[in-house]
């Protein structure tokens, strides 16, 4: 299928336009990461994040008050994409030591309505979990079910027949669902998600994050160096930044102002960027390719007309694959879920601003090197 099969736009004579332009987003985006700054996720900055779902939607601010009551200290709750589920976030990983005699009782509490008065030992106990011993087999396994059932991540500590332990998992979600269900009886809930991060674990993956997506450009300059010549690598890349920084910069300026959209920085959205450099690349390869077959067959046009006669005749490729891909992404954006929302949103703006800097950053930067060295560009 072909469209715009005979182009004839003068791109690069609009290119001066297009600086301004970049520019522009460039340092709203810059001033809106220094000043607002970006929201992280648990992954970079570590605690416990926690997902409910209930069946009936949720006064948030009723949630609040019951939860800053349990004694975990301050706790950050939101709704996560619908009025029925609250995400619920909070520095802590561990149920603090005051907490923790509590948390026990209640679990003895839940053994003693199964079976009042069971015998029953502590054999075990850490301030992430308790291992109980029971008189027999039989009494174990129907405490374990129960008590599972109850909310409790109860398990038996070993398959064999004659097992008489059981162990309990002991972590922030248990002690909320407790207390929780108590006050909230008449809109029952589950939870969806329990994420523990420590914080030096979450600096670590902060600072990996920056080296993959650095390391990445590296790459790709070396690669397309080797391919073209070195300013048409240097372009490729400093369009990639373009690219990277600009969608940064949008959730910085957008964080908090779409209502059910999740702008936080955390992994997957680490994985999206590193999937819109790889696809950005792939556009200014496209048109790369064209120039250097164009400047093969037209050796003495100017590299102006040739960047423009490339562009044009990439044109029809890169509207037709551009937006199939957009018409995807934008499918997982609006029916895709919370998880996935935040990540299709990344990839919907970047494949827009990638076409872009193909064009008007890429190949204009070639342009603007040539006219300065008047160098002629050979392969």
């Amino acid at each position: 299928m072909q469209i715009f099969e005979h182009l004839k736009v003068d791109f690069m004579g609009k290119r001066k336009f297009f600086y301004i332009l970049s520019s522009s987003l460039f340092l709203l985006g810059m001033l809106s990461i220094v000043f607002r700054g970006l929201e992280f996720g648990i992954d970079f900055k570590g605690g416990s994040e926690i997902i409910l779902k209930f069946e009936k939607p949720v006064n948030i601010g009723a949630l609040r008050n019951e939860i800053e009551k349990i004694g975990l200290g301050s706790m950050e709750l939101k709704t996560y994409g619908s009025d029925n589920a609250v995400l619920i976030r909070t520095e802590l990983q561990t149920i603090p030591a005051n907490i923790y005699p509590k948390v026990i009782q209640s679990i003895q509490s839940e053994i003693d309505k199964v079976i009042p008065g069971i015998e029953r030992k502590i054999i075990d106990s850490t301030i992430n979990s308790i291992t109980f011993a029971f008189p027999n087999p039989d009494t174990t396994n129907i405490i374990v079910e129960k008590v599972f059932a109850a909310g409790f991540q109860a398990a038996k500590i070993s398959e064999e027949p004659s097992n008489t332990k059981m162990g309990v998992s002991i972590g922030i979600s248990d002690w909320i669902k407790d207390n929780l269900r108590e006050k909230i009886k008449d809109n029952p809930f589950q939870v969806l998600k329990e994420d523990q991060i420590g914080p030096k674990v979450g600096k670590e993956l902060k600072t990996d994050a920056i080296i993959a997506v650095f390391l990445s450009l590296v790459g790709i300059l070396v690669y397309l160096a080797f391919r073209f010549k070195f300013i048409f690598a240097l372009g490729a890349v400093v369009a990639l930044f373009h690219d990277v920084l600009i969608t940064l910069g949008l959730y910085a300026i957008l964080y908090g102002l779409i209502p059910g959209l999740n702008l936080e920085v955390d992994l997957a959205i680490v994985a999206a960027f590193l999937t819109l450099i790889g696809y950005s690349v792939n556009d200014t390869v496209i048109v790369f390719d064209r120039v250097r077959e164009n400047l093969k067959i037209h050796k003495t046009m100017p590299l102006y007309d040739v960047l423009n006669l490339s562009i044009n005749r990439t044109m029809s490729r890169t509207v037709l694959t551009g937006g199939t891909t957009l018409l995807a992404v934008f499918v997982i954006l609006v029916f895709g879920g919370e998880v996935l929302r935040a990540f299709a949103f990344t990839l919907f703006f970047g494949i827009i601003i990638g076409t872009y800097s193909s064009i008007f950053v890429a190949s204009a930067i070639v342009l603007e090197y040539v006219n300065k060295t008047k160098k002629k560009v050979e392969f």
